[in-house]
């Protein structure tokens, strides 16, 4: 008998395929009434609220310029890249300049990203049920759910982020599978370096997503660096387990540049086609900046001139936000550094509402707030979680939790480098996922192997219900102050449970 072989196969998966999408689309279309019900209320007298006030208008302007560009002088300066505000302006376009117009892309986003959720964690942990786990868990996440029903950007970035998450998690699984292949075939050492492993159709989806995030928000840039390296990593252990002699090298001459050019260069050439109607525009911000602001000459006189005014566009898009800063004087009552967003000690409130105008509550005083405040049940385990996620990352080298800290890392780490920056907790919107891809990895090991014993499989499930059952109920608690109904101000002091949310 030939010898059992040394390298195990890819592992298939879960094989609970029609089940996995019915319990996927259930729990989504859960997510998707959370989303979607009073997605209109509250507004400040039928005009939008906090920073609403900012993009749903840009939204409109897309969507009415006729040339899906914002072209309003009275804006000045336009902070942010277009596809977000393209992504409200086409819930404009279905429900019209009102609070469902303005909110409906952010309830679309939040439903999907949802759904991601669970098939990212599904895939990750080989389970349906602690991917759905994983899908209760962030309907039930204060933080993503307010973000689903307020017309700005931060969602739509989280959106893009986890998408591409996503796509570099199954790139993983087919990388393995091709090079498993390979070695089944006895040609994994036909190159020291290793097979090459052709197109890799999931790993350029990545790029599209990512170009799409920083098409968002600038801060998709760290995300297309921490990813980056994500993929590498994958790569070097996938050919270092396949038994490929050289494994570093290998994705050196392998997998590098091909990398480069799914994780930086389509995301570079989908940035400036979402720049395609300010291209073609007349009247864009700076659009002609060659020839009026800048001159036609000089070093970079090569470049044509459309380029050229977009990079000059982009220096005072970044001059704003350089000087938006704490020591410049720009203050804000319910700004918060990064430090604090992991377990959410400094909320953000969107809205507020008391007096004699605000009724419903049952007495004759009555508060309305919306407040972006994470579920604490799922936050306030961020620190003795990663610290988890640390050891079974370098002493157990499981790769799903090193992916899981990627992650986490790529939209939390980067704010630290500009701390004088004014800052808030809607930045901290992309966490969410990741924690809750923690939470659930985390259930998963309590639930327990297959293999274990009935009772280790009981006691672990009886533990896990509890535990979603405390997130639900929490979430259910905080439901007032994520929707803006109506409390007794009494109520609204009870909500308050930390005194730096107040």
């Amino acid at each position: 008998m030939s010898p059992a072989p040394v390298v195990a196969p890819p592992d298939p998966g879960p094989t609970d395929r029609v089940r996995g999408w019915v319990v996927t689309l259930v729990v989504t279309a859960i997510a998707a009434v959370t989303r979607f019900v009073l997605l209109g209320y509250p507004t400040d007298a039928g005009t939008p609220v906090f920073d609403e006030k900012h993009y749903a208008p840009q939204g409109w302007q897309v969507l009415t310029s006729g040339g899906w560009i914002e072209d309003n002088p009275g804006y000045g300066l336009v902070v942010h890249p277009p596809v977000g505000k393209w992504m409200i302006a086409f819930g404009e376009a279905i429900f019209g300049y009102n609070g469902w117009g303005w909110r409906a892309a952010s309830a679309v986003a939040g439903t999907v990203l949802v759904l991601l959720v669970i098939r990212i964690v599904r895939r990750m942990t080989g389970s349906t049920l602690v991917g759905a786990l994983a899908g209760i868990l962030l309907i039930a996440d204060g933080v993503t759910f307010v973000s689903s029903r307020v017309a700005m950007l931060d969602i739509f970035l989280t959106l893009f982020v986890v998408a591409a998450f996503g796509c570099l998690v199954v790139d993983r699984d087919d990388v393995r599978t091709r090079m498993y292949a390979v070695y089944a075939a006895g040609r994994i050492g036909d190159s020291t370096f290793g097979p090459r492993l052709g197109v890799r159709w999931w790993r350029f989806g990545a790029g599209v997503l990512l170009g799409l995030a920083c098409a968002t928000k600038w801060s998709g840039i760290y995300v297309v660096m921490f990813l980056g390296l994500l993929s590498v990593a994958f790569d070097v252990a996938a050919r270092r387990s396949h038994g490929v002699r050289r494994p570093w090298l290998g994705a050196l001459v392998r997998d590098v540049a091909p990398a480069l050019y799914a994780l930086v260069g389509i995301p570079l050439i989908v940035y400036l086609l979402s720049y395609t109607p300010w291209f073609a525009s007349e009247n864009g911000v700076d659009r002609h900046a060659v020839g009026t602001d800048i001159g036609h000459d000089g070093t970079w006189s090569f470049v044509p001139d459309a380029l050229r005014s977009l990079w000059y566009y982009s220096g005072n898009v970044l001059e704003f936000h350089s000087t938006l800063t704490n020591s410049a004087g720009n203050l804000h009552p319910w700004e918060s550094k990064p430090w604090t967003w992991p377990m959410g000690l400094r909320p953000m409130l969107y809205y507020f509402a008391d007096g004699e105008t605000v009724s419903g509550c049952g007495e004759s005083e009555c508060v309305k707030a919306v407040m972006l405040v994470g579920t604490p049940a799922l936050w306030w385990l961020a620190f003795p979680l990663f610290l988890w996620a640390l050891w079974r990352t370098l002493v157990r080298r499981d790769w799903r939790w090193a992916a899981v800290l990627v992650g986490y890392g790529a939209v939390f780490l980067p704010w630290f480098a500009t701390l004088d920056r004014q800052m808030y907790f809607f930045y901290a919107t992309a966490l969410a996922p990741f924690l809750v891809m923690g939470v659930a990895l985390a259930l998963g090991e309590a639930l327990g192997r297959g293999s274990a014993s009935v009772d280790r499989r009981r006691i672990g499930l009886l533990a896990v219900c509890l535990y979603v059952g405390v997130v639900v109920a929490n979430f259910v608690w905080l439901w007032p102050i994520l929707t803006g109904l109506p409390i007794t101000p009494e109520m609204w002091q009870r909500q308050l449970w930390l005194p730096s949310w107040h």
